[in-house]
């Protein structure tokens, strides 16, 4: 950039630039939400942003030819929404070596942009589209395969009229086959938005140990738009991902709403994010335009709207002010922590140190008024043991002078404590006032 002097001034972000410490996402936000004032350019902010992204969408040409090919487009939901062939899944165990018996229209996602050092920690993805009657058994021989335990689907079965997946699991307490596999539903979870299932999955053909998979429906997102707030999607996700990370050696989690763009493409975006920040901390930068086309390279119109685009900022925005609150809480209970480990005692002597020792636990005793514990504590006996039932409250008033406390302490004159003393006086002002 150069100053109208001539100066020419180097910034280390671009004003356009879309990266953003995490910790400032309000901020961005708030910009994004600006009203233009300029008039010839009514539309900025999210818009623009979004449009800038259509427009490089258009610039990725990678070949789709498995999905175009006539023996496979009755397996597309969609006729425009074909997976690449750089990233499809492919069915490696097929009933015939008939044309198409590999294709399933699904593609992996993986978060490419991570460094070497958090690759391994990387999730992996499969974004499918809902099922069709026809390729319900394929969606089992890929989630089989793929050894996936966990399955997001962010879709009702109707929607408008229109079907928008085809049931793929049995009801509850029925099992129903699916090609070579049998699926059992054992358990049904409804929460506030959305429904867990456990099944049971099994291979008819041969023996193997009972595989679970966990079935996550979301049923909080709108037929048309996004959620009104994203805290229903954060819980949902952290949920998703507490199943995930508790499965060992555990293959993709499963993503797939109708199209399996849109919703599954906002789903994916949102948590890949939440990871950086997770393992990064609240000081890394964060990318969300840069994100969306990294998982558009693998899966073509990933994040379909502008509202979906907006909906991202706001969940991670919302991800961010919870954890910054939940470290400011932390950090306060730290500092409280260190006020008191850091309050220091003067040196005392051994003997003096046992007897302030002792001091300090009669004094919580006496709340309770347990007068045993006390004299216990200025190491005398217990009345009851000291005096026969006979004595006089006089004569034990008697024995609680102060001439006895120094006796009965083995202190000599001015070394009792004043504590001990002012037990002496509370016990003897008790029995006179009793007497």
């Amino acid at each position: 950039m150069v100053e109208k002097s001539g100066i020419v001034v180097h910034l280390k972000q671009p004003f356009n630039a879309t990266r953003i410490n995490a910790a400032n996402i309000e901020n961005r936000v708030r910009e994004l939400n600006k009203v233009a004032d300029n008039s010839e350019k009514p539309k900025q902010g999210f818009w623009e942003e979004f449009e800038v992204l259509q427009q490089q969408e258009c610039k990725l040409l990678y070949p789709r030819k498995e999905g175009q090919k006539p023996e496979n487009k009755s397996k597309n939901r969609y006729k425009n929404i074909l997976p690449f062939d750089t990233t499809r899944v492919i069915i490696r165990e097929t009933d015939s070596d008939g044309p198409g018996s590999d294709y399933i229209n699904a593609n992996y996602i993986r978060n490419t942009r991570e460094d070497e050092r958090h690759a391994e920690e990387s999730k992996v993805f499969i974004a499918t589209q809902g099922c069709l009657q026809n390729t319900v058994v394929d969606f089992w021989k890929m989630v089989h395969q793929e050894n996936a335990h966990v399955i997001v689907m962010t879709t009702k079965e109707m929607e408008r009229g229109r079907n928008k997946c085809v049931r793929y699991w049995p009801d509850l307490h029925t099992s129903k086959e699916f090609g070579k596999v049998m699926v059992r539903n054992v358990e049904e979870h409804p929460a506030q938005d959305y429904i867990l299932r456990k099944l049971e999955v099994t291979r008819l053909d041969r023996k193997e140990p009972l595989r679970f998979i966990w079935h996550y429906q979301y049923l909080s997102w709108p037929d048309h738009g996004v959620p009104v707030e994203p805290g229903g999607v954060l819980w949902f996700l952290e949920e998703v991902n507490r199943t995930q990370s508790t499965m060992k050696d555990t293959g993709p989690i499963v993503v797939h709403c109708s199209a399996g763009i849109g919703r599954t493409g906002t789903i994916i975006v949102i948590d890949i994010l939440i990871d950086i920040i997770r393992r990064q901390g609240l000081d890394c930068d964060i990318d969300v335009p840069k994100t969306i086309q990294m998982v558009r390279q693998q899966r073509s119109g990933m994040v379909q709207t502008e509202a979906q685009y907006k909906f991202i900022y706001m969940a991670v925005q919302q991800f961010i002010d919870t954890a910054q609150k939940r470290l400011e809480e932390e950090q306060r209970s730290k500092m409280k922590e260190r006020e008191y480990s850091n309050i220091k005692y003067p040196q005392m002597t051994n003997s003096r140190s046992k007897h302030n020792m002792a001091s300090s636990r009669s004094s919580s005793v006496m709340t309770n008024d347990d007068s045993s514990s006390v004299y216990e504590n200025i190491n005398f006996k217990t009345p009851q043991t000291s005096f026969s039932s006979n004595t006089r409250r006089s004569d034990v008033v008697w024995h609680l002078s102060e001439r006895d406390c120094h006796k009965k302490t083995g202190k000599k004159e001015g070394e009792i404590t004043a504590h001990q003393m002012a037990v002496c006086l509370r016990l003897k002002n008790r029995f006179v006032s009793k007497k």
